[in-house]
């Protein structure tokens, strides 16, 4: 039994005995972390209001929601109850824009707290900054309303400065409005520079520890996330996303079999707490989760423990709550499984499922699997149905532009051109292949993965690398793969990739150092997977 299995029983332990897992507790027993956000409330109110924000900070929406409830059975005139309402309505803030449904439920919620109003003028001046966020939002464009937040959120944390509350809101909301195409990190780095301090001061606060993870979920900033990813678990360990939290970071540096043992913790707390209630938030974190695992599990040649989880999700047949998060969840795990196994021929059978999913709200999930079917059919040679879903593909591109998806867009527009590019391989079109297959490489590289996944299904600088070793092309291949492992440390593909170039092209050091790392990638493996044979002989034979 592995390290990360081992973690996992005892974490499931644990559960059984209400050690973490917030359903199966009582609330003196959950453990979430420490906020004290003052609101002119009674005494009991400002209690429950302190529990409903660090509910709040972790992102378990439904619960914070009824946190926020009970305040006002408390306190029937405390307007923030109203304010926190209205902002867990709309779900996950990083893959905001919320839908229809949801931003009707917090505009009313909003709109409710401008009635009741607050007691302060600190707390009124927080409900009049997010609710510039509902303002025409039924004709306004989102990114024009998020800036309008975060312009208010920035005049909110600068006009009451002792307030660290305002500070972290304002941090989160940086976050929000970055963007994936600004290689400066313009936003990161300065909600890194209101964070750190405060996780110096605050280091039990889980929304600063939660927010600085998000903030360093990317490849050049990574490391500096490592405190507050290896801190965030032990500060709110009640919460599924807080023990999920972690992984981002951790898949971010290759760290695979940490990343599993986080996973797995939210993955069982998740689990737990969809057996105590009905609540959808606990089909969000677990598959959320298990998107991750399967990934990490992969990477590792962990086949059959992935293999264990891509047949759970099969078996769903409902989604508690149709949601992106849900919904890219549902996609990605059958096309990783699919593509890191290089099993053409199942990618180019992949359906979506659960087929009674309302998959057309979500075109850029449905996207990722039918790029990898595409893609699996291109492989295989199968012009004519890797065609077919290159024309999906673009019908979904169309849909994502009218939805005004423009990260979605560009996404796609990369998925697309790498479709192409192997139709071209398959046709004996090899210089036209290369050049797509690198067009596909600018796209992807000039933006970032999205918030909510642990990554791009397989890196196109990757699948480049794989092109032109396939055209005998060892040296420009090994460059490839090197410079795609920078990007995405420690993945299996990209290792052996780099080794066999190396091998071939006939660089025994090069192919001998990257042989042994995926020996040590692979040293708690499930699966005897023919590169690991490959790399065994290759190290077994003398110098």
């Amino acid at each position: 039994m592995n390290k990360a299995i081992e973690t996992a029983w005892t974490l499931a332990i644990m559960l059984c005995f209400g050690l973490t897992g917030a359903g199966a507790q009582t609330v003196n027993q959950e453990r979430l972390g420490e906020v004290n956000f003052p609101v002119s409330c009674s005494a009991d109110a400002q209690k429950e209001f302190n529990r409903a924000m660090a509910l709040f900070h972790s992102f378990w929406f439904d619960p914070a929601k009824k946190s926020f409830a009970q305040v006002l059975e408390y306190d029937p005139d405390c307007g923030m109850a109203h304010w926190g309402i209205s902002i867990m309505s709309m779900g996950n803030p990083l893959a905001w824009p919320p839908n229809p449904n949801a931003f009707k439920a917090g505009a009313a919620a909003m709109k409710e707290a401008q009635r009741v109003s607050a007691r302060s003028e600190r707390e009124r001046d927080y409900i009049a900054a997010f609710a510039t966020f509902f303002k025409d939002w039924e004709t306004k464009d989102h990114r024009s309303r998020a800036m309008a937040l975060e312009k208010a959120t920035e005049n909110l944390a600068a006009k009451y400065p002792q307030d660290d509350e305002a500070k972290i809101l304002y941090a989160l909301v940086l976050n929000v409005t970055a963007l994936p195409t600004d290689k400066t990190f313009s936003n990161q780095l300065k909600a890194a520079a209101i964070l750190e301090p405060l996780f110096t001061k605050n280091p039990n606060h889980p929304g600063v520890a939660h927010y600085l993870i998000h903030t360093y979920d990317y490849a050049e900033l990574a490391e500096k996330g490592l405190p507050a990813a290896r801190a965030y678990a032990g500060i709110a360990p009640s919460v599924p996303h807080a023990l999920h939290m972690p992984s981002h970071i951790f898949s971010r540096l290759g760290l695979w079999p940490e990343m599993v043992s986080s996973d797995y913790a939210s993955y069982l707390a998740a689990k737990s707490e969809l057996k105590q209630s009905t609540l959808g938030i606990g089909t969000y974190d677990a598959l959320h989760a298990m998107d991750y695992l399967v990934f990490g599990h992969l990477q590792q040649a962990q086949d059959k423990a992935a293999k264990q989880l891509v047949d759970e999700v099969g078996a769903i047949r409902k989604v508690n709550v149709e949601n992106f998060i849900a919904a890219y969840a549902l996609a990605a795990i059958s096309a990783r499984y699919a593509l890191e196994r290089v099993d053409w021929k199942q990618a180019a059978t992949l359906e979506l499922s659960p087929s009674d999913l309302t998959w057309n709200k979500f075109p850029q999930a449905e996207a990722i699997l039918v790029f990898a079917r595409g893609f699996g059919a291109a492989r295989l040679g199968n012009v004519a149905a890797a065609r077919k879903d290159v024309e999906h593909l673009r019908t979904l591109r169309e849909v994502m532009t009218a939805a005004k998806m423009d990260y979605w867009v560009a996404q796609t527009d990369f998925q697309i051109k790498t479709v192409n590019a192997w139709i071209a391989y398959a046709e004996g079109r090899h210089e036209e292949a290369v050049e797509l297959m690198g067009a596909a490489v600018e796209l992807e590289e000039a933006s970032d993965k999205h918030p909510v996944t642990p990554g791009n299904v397989v890196p196109c600088r990757e699948l480049l690398g794989d092109m032109l070793l396939a055209l005998n092309k060892p040296l420009q291949s090994f460059a490839e793969y090197e410079r795609s492992l920078k990007r995405d440390p420690n993945r299996f593909r990209g290792i052996y990739g780099a080794a066999y170039a190396a091998e071939v092209s006939g660089n025994r050091k090069a192919a001998t150092e990257y042989y042994m790392k995926l020996r040590t990638l692979t040293h708690d493996h499930d699966t005897e997977r023919p590169e690991m044979v490959h790399a065994r002989a290759f190290l077994g034979r003398p110098q």
